[in-house]
């Protein structure tokens, strides 16, 4: 009896499940946002003012932080020369998603916990953006592969070999000190594509 009825309990669950599906059919659409692999990268030629008083905060604690460690460095990983516009329009996504690798390499690897609070947002917002502009550089139609620039190779191997040399404190303050450049020159140049000239 009991083997019965539990025969006759799965057909009726499943005519159940079959009519209710095909009652409200799933459109398309609704599986996959239809902005989801979409590019937004214009949005970030401006920051919301609350996102950089984040990133000024975060600045100012690291700063400190910094000389309570004593920590003292002879050189900066990004100089002045450092300017996306100097690279050709398809290679500054390339540059400016090694920059941000590294700078989240960096940050989230600080143990102090003091910080932890102070580098939420900086740290979500930077996520934000990379995966933003990874979404953009895959959405690019794929042309013929172009070997990088000697200008690119130059600052992309700069950028790994200050990786394997400099101490953890002088990467943290290279990548603090560079917060202005990558978040108001370098992302809006990239945001801002030919026009950035």
């Amino acid at each position: 009896m009991k083997p019965a009825g539990g025969r006759l309990l799965l057909p009726l669950l499943l005519a159940a499940v079959l009519t209710g599906t095909r009652a409200h059919p799933v459109p398309r659409a609704t599986r996959l946002p239809s902005d989801a692999k979409k590019c937004h990268l214009a949005r970030f030629k401006s920051l919301a003012p609350q996102e950089l008083k984040a990133f000024k905060k975060a600045s100012d604690a690291i700063e400190k932080w910094l000389l309570e460690k004593d920590v003292k460095c002879s050189s900066r990983l990004f100089p002045r020369a450092w300017d996306l516009k100097q690279l050709q329009v398809q290679e500054r996504p390339k540059a400016l998603q090694a920059e941000l690798a590294l700078t989240l390499e960096v940050l989230e690897n600080l143990t102090d916990s003091a910080l932890g609070p102070i580098l939420h947002q900086p740290l979500h917002t930077l996520h934000h953006i990379q995966s933003q502009l990874q979404t953009c550089t895959q959405s690019q139609p794929t042309a013929e592969p172009v070997s990088p620039s000697g200008r690119l190779s130059l600052w992309l191997h700069r950028l790994q070999e200050a990786q394997e040399k400099e101490t953890p404190g002088c990467l943290v303050d290279s990548v603090t000190s560079n917060f202005v450049r990558l978040l108001m020159g370098d992302l809006k140049c990239v945001a801002r594509g030919d026009q950035c000239t």
